[in-house]
């Protein structure tokens, strides 16, 4: 199932356009600011999915019944650019224990591009809901290659996928690969040049967020 928020009219909308703009992309802590606030907005869509059980609360005054998540998801996120995307989620679901996965793009001689998982640090996902945030769906196999290593390692009873803005062709790679995820998208964009860049996208995500990086 996919969710893409900006199909209707929300502030999501707003803060997208300012996550997209040239100039507005040159204040870094207002980039920043605007992938937690999306990460914030997404992680909210997603607990009305989730499952809740009743409580009653002491008041001053007296009591009141209310209904708590049965449990808290476990965020992971892929650094770097997803770590300000998932600071917002983290915010939301403030007593979810985190998960962190690294991987990168390696160009090989003949051009070919593969991708390469440098890091993984995670608690025992054994039966747990877990949310994959990365703020740029681009190509998908990133994301994919971190899942599928999580699935493997762990019997995973609910797996949720946020993205800010995805490809097409990025979001059909997911679908094909992860049949079962949940997949909650801020915008969806029609073109993947062959550098795997989204267009028209709104650049490098971890370079506007934290600077540009070497090579």
């Amino acid at each position: 199932m996919v969710t893409i928020l900006t199909k209707e009219n929300s502030i999501a909308n707003h803060y997208m356009v300012e996550l997209r703009d040239v100039e507005i992309q040159k204040d870094s802590m207002r980039f920043r600011y605007n992938l937690e606030r999306l990460g914030e907005i997404i992680a909210y869509e997603i607990s009305k999915t989730l499952s809740y059980k009743p409580v009653t609360v002491e008041t001053p005054l007296g009591t009141a019944n209310h209904n708590v998540l049965e449990e808290q998801p476990v965020l992971a996120t892929i650094i770097r650019a997803g770590l300000p995307f998932h600071q917002g989620m983290l915010r939301v679901f403030d007593k979810a224990p985190n998960a962190f996965m690294a991987a990168y793009r390696h160009t090989k001689k003949s051009g070919e591009m593969e991708i390469q998982k440098k890091y993984s640090n995670s608690p025992n996902l054994d039966e747990k809901i877990v949310i994959v945030a990365d703020p740029m769906l681009a190509t998908g196999r990133s994301l994919v290659l971190c899942c599928q290593d999580l699935l493997a390692d762990y019997n995973i009873k609910e797996l949720h996928i946020a993205a800010v803005i995805a490809s097409e062709e990025g979001l059909q790679h997911v679908q094909a690969f992860l049949p079962d995820a949940h997949i909650w998208i801020a915008a969806v964009d029609n073109e993947l040049t062959s550098k795997a860049y989204i267009v028209p996208g709104l650049g490098d995500a971890g370079d506007l967020a934290y600077g540009k990086k070497e090579g």
